[in-house]
């Protein structure tokens, strides 16, 4: 007759799961969990001020109107965080995101003006598909050109990306004499991404909204459900790992700037339609606003962990932030500091969920 072997007071102890523990395993599985509770909370707060408390204007953030405003306002932030959370997830970042997205859009403005406008370049006067096409081609080189200074020379990203920062941000001022150009000066395909319709009531939806949605949906899958999603996922949690299991490092960082650029490039025209122009000095914050929605998504710095699903509630959460204190009547101050203090609790929330046992 075979006897179980006692369990020792110190091995009974360390079985045992306490309820903290077990909401670490639940963030470390679904690192989109923590956001969409903030997210919920922002949400209930100030539609409670704004019903119950009368605070501000806050009475119209729970409207249609207010509530499709604030979607169309992710488009831009919300498009190049799905760039940002690819190379992120490598263990990278991508400072030249919004240098490349302005360029991008320079390009495509200054190739499809007309020539009847002022000042215009030599290059003008082309067909808008041909200028749209060329433009996230530009956005997809010069999302190579980082992936080759990273991989071709083993630079890190931060310090590639902040010197092609600075030149694609010359680029743009040299090429183009940072004329803004309007969108009365350039074909409406350019600005197609801006064009709205009502499917019900006040609430409205734009191309790029659509446009946004469906990339998340497309990379998300991408990410999850393809060999190229599991090796980015693989080279960002061990590289050494990844290399050793026949895994071409490499390439898979490679590949991860150049589709970054493609999605910069498409984030160009969205932006176009959604400003209703081209300006070189659109979005000059729009870099840290892209991190800082890829880090309070719940995706790790550290890279290997994260979902796109998470990205977009960090976008809402920004957005969400930015309205309703603004529509509280407080000073844009605030939205920075409460920014700041989600970043720093996003951070603090990874590491502490990096720590889980298995």
């Amino acid at each position: 007759m075979s006897q179980t072997a006692p369990t020792t007071a110190a091995e009974e102890f360390a079985s045992r799961v306490t309820p903290m523990q077990r909401v670490q395993h639940v963030l470390h599985r679904y690192p989109w969990v923590s956001p969409l509770v903030v997210l919920a909370i922002l949400i209930i707060v100030f539609a409670f001020l704004g019903l119950v408390m009368d605070v501000g204007a806050l009475d119209n953030f729970a409207k249609p109107g207010t509530i499709s405003l604030m979607l169309q306002q992710t488009v831009i932030i919300g498009t190049l965080a799905i760039a940002q959370t690819i190379v992120i997830l490598t263990a990278g970042i991508d400072l030249s995101i919004g240098a490349i997205m302005v360029f991008s859009q320079m390009v495509m403005a200054n190739l499809a003006v007309y020539t009847t406008a002022s000042n215009v370049l030599p290059i003008a006067g082309q067909n808008p598909i041909l200028a749209v096409i060329l433009g996230i081609i530009v956005g997809t080189l010069a999302g190579g050109v980082n992936g080759f200074l990273i991989v071709r020379f083993n630079l890190p990203p931060f310090i590639v990306t902040l010197g092609t920062l600075s030149i694609f941000t010359a680029l743009t001022l040299i090429l183009f004499k940072a004329r803004t150009i309007q969108g009365k000066e350039y074909p409406e395909f350019l600005g197609i991404m801006g064009k709205d319709f009502q499917p019900f009531g006040g609430f409205s939806v734009t191309v790029g909204l659509i446009v946004m949605i469906a990339l998340y949906i497309i990379f998300a899958y991408i990410l999850r459900g393809t060999a190229w999603g599991t090796h980015v996922y693989a080279v960002g949690d061990d590289p050494v790992a990844s290399e050793l299991s026949g895994i071409n490092v490499k390439r898979v960082l490679f590949s991860v700037y150049l589709v970054a650029g493609f999605i910069i490039g498409i984030a160009a025209w969205i932006t176009i339609g959604r400003l209703g122009s081209a300006s070189p000095n659109v979005a000059p914050e729009i870099n840290l606003e892209t991190i800082t929605a890829v880090v309070i998504g719940g995706t790790s710095l550290f890279g290997g962990r994260g979902r796109l699903i998470g990205t977009f509630i960090g976008t809402l959460i920004i957005i969400v932030l930015d309205f309703g204190l603004s529509l509280a009547g407080l000073d844009q101050a605030y939205r920075v500091l409460a920014i700041g203090i989600l970043v720093i609790a996003a951070v603090a929330v990874d590491q502490w969920i990096r720590k889980v046992r298995a």
